[in-house]
């Protein structure tokens, strides 16, 4: 065995130096190359996927409670002789598995978390399937299991051409609330990685070069004292008043903040009757901007004028952060790597009645009827003011390279964390894209599994990127992971 590892690092190695291109053109021992026995192990499982997909669909578990969706995840991979640890980081959902020896390592970072309230049919229309419970409005049921399908097509790969490396796939929950990767990273559990790969679907196809908001997830609480809202109000002290006061200061703030900067906020408990005065309230903020010192900077304005809130009110108060994180480092070395390998399998292939579903769906949510993105968008010079989003992929970014991708499961234009979404997640819609970014992940995980000097670059763009940097998590020392409770 080792004598044939040898053979076949001797012949990637002699491709590199000009013998031949093995990872685009070259024979592997089934007469294709690598890439190619992915690309077509994907497509032979294709209805494995898909079923896989619909099922986590199906489930729309919140963030750290997706069980029965890191379960199935986590038992196909086992089955397919992987060496899968559970519960890691403290959090029952969240899983690693491994298959290979040696490095490089390169991880693959599934999400399978849905969102409250989006529960939906696949229907071109707003139709409730179950009231009031989750949905998939950003798709993790395809990312989560895309991720999968590329790690299983690189096993095969690597079983059949034997090399040191390692794939791990990462199962990270709570993606929604940005906790997931965040402790997962403050555990040490992406410690080891070489490079870090992932993708999100979206209404467009391409490799993302642009970064992400930094953010503080935050509850304040405020208690103060209860009394009859008419009988004796002067004897009471509203907990409800201290969180309209900081809001009122916040709002009041927004015109002095940056134009990166983002806060929205949620009064999740105000009282129970209008005759009773609050004495429990409590409000929860996201505060984002463009970097972790720009976040620290608006957290602490926004703490600032919560103390004040109390004082005016006679109340007290506290504050928990939930999490932090920071904005996303992008590797360009590795978004045109991944850019090459998106070009090598192609875009979604749209059918003509899903071309038309996508613009019934448009209509019904008041969206221009342009359909479904059909071409790979290429790469382009990013933009200078960052969206509003944020990722916990960014963290990761930070102690590994780490490259995303987007592909087109979705009608262009239509909300974000919608039932537009929802309904296209379950659709065949959403199947094709899946399928696409598996392939591609696949493709460039083989690359740099097999292609020392590329992963090289990789290395050496990040190393000059973080040179002085040392990444200190924004989670407060000893702080263990939440429960969901705590994330509603």
């Amino acid at each position: 065995m080792r004598k044939r590892k040898l053979m076949v690092i001797a012949l990637f190695s002699m491709a590199l130096l000009g013998g031949g291109n093995l990872l685009a053109g070259g024979s592997s021992t089934k007469g294709q190359t690598p890439k190619e026995e992915a690309i077509r192990w994907i497509d032979d499982h294709q209805s494995l996927l898909v079923d896989l997909s619909d099922k986590i669909w199906g489930y729309a578990e919140l963030a750290l409670e997706e069980s029965k969706s890191s379960k199935l995840l986590a038992d196909v991979l086992e089955e397919a002789g992987f060496r899968v640890e559970r519960g890691v980081a403290g959090m029952p959902t969240a899983f690693v598995a491994t298959y290979g020896e040696g490095e490089p390592v390169i991880g693959l970072l599934a999400e399978y978390d849905a969102l409250p309230g989006l529960s939906q049919k696949v229907s071109s229309t707003k139709e409730v399937l179950k009231e009031g419970a989750p949905g998939h409005g950003c798709g993790h049921n395809l990312l989560g299991v895309g991720c999968v399908g590329a790690a299983l097509a690189v096993k095969e790969v690597l079983a059949a051409n034997p090399a040191s490396g390692t794939i791990k796939l990462f199962g990270c929950p709570a993606e929604e609330t940005l906790v997931g990767k965040v402790y997962m990273v403050k555990y040490g559990v992406f410690d080891g990685l070489s490079a870090a790969l992932t993708w999100h679907p979206s209404a467009t196809t391409k490799v993302s070069n642009t970064s992400s908001l930094a953010m503080n997830s935050f509850w304040v609480e405020f208690r103060g004292k209860t009394a009859h809202g008419a009988g004796d109000p002067w004897n009471g002290r509203s907990a409800l008043d201290a969180v309209e006061l900081m809001d009122y200061g916040v709002n009041l703030m927004r015109e002095h903040m940056e134009l990166t900067s983002r806060i929205h906020y949620v009064i999740t408990e105000g009282g129970k009757a209008p005759n009773v005065v609050p004495e429990y309230a409590r409000v929860w903020y996201y505060v984002r901007d463009a970097t972790r010192e720009k976040v620290g900077k608006l957290y602490q304005r926004v703490l600032n004028i919560a103390e004040g809130a109390a004082l005016a009110t006679e109340t007290t108060h506290q504050v928990h952060l939930i999490t932090g994180v920071y904005n996303k480092l992008v590797n360009e070395t590795g978004v045109k790597i991944m850019q090459r390998n998106l070009e090598l399998v192609g875009p979604p292939p749209f059918s003509p009645e899903e071309v038309t579903f996508a613009k019934e769906v448009q209509r019904e949510t008041g969206k221009p009827e342009e359909g479904l993105e059909g071409e790979i968008k290429p790469i382009r010079e990013p933009p200078k003011i960052v969206g509003g989003g944020s990722t916990d992929v960014a963290d990761v970014s930070w102690i590994t390279p780490a490259v995303s991708l987007n592909v087109a499961t979705n009608p262009k234009g239509v909300p974000g964390h919608s039932w537009a979404v929802v309904a296209s997640s379950g659709s065949t819609i959403g199947h094709k894209g899946m399928l696409v970014a598996a392939k591609t992940l696949a493709a460039t995980a083989i690359e740099l599994l097999y292609n020392e000097e590329l992963l090289e670059q990789m290395k050496k763009e990040w190393k000059e990127k973080t040179r002085g940097f040392t990444y200190k998590s924004p989670l407060p020392e000893g702080r263990k992971s939440p429960l969901p409770t705590q994330l509603r």
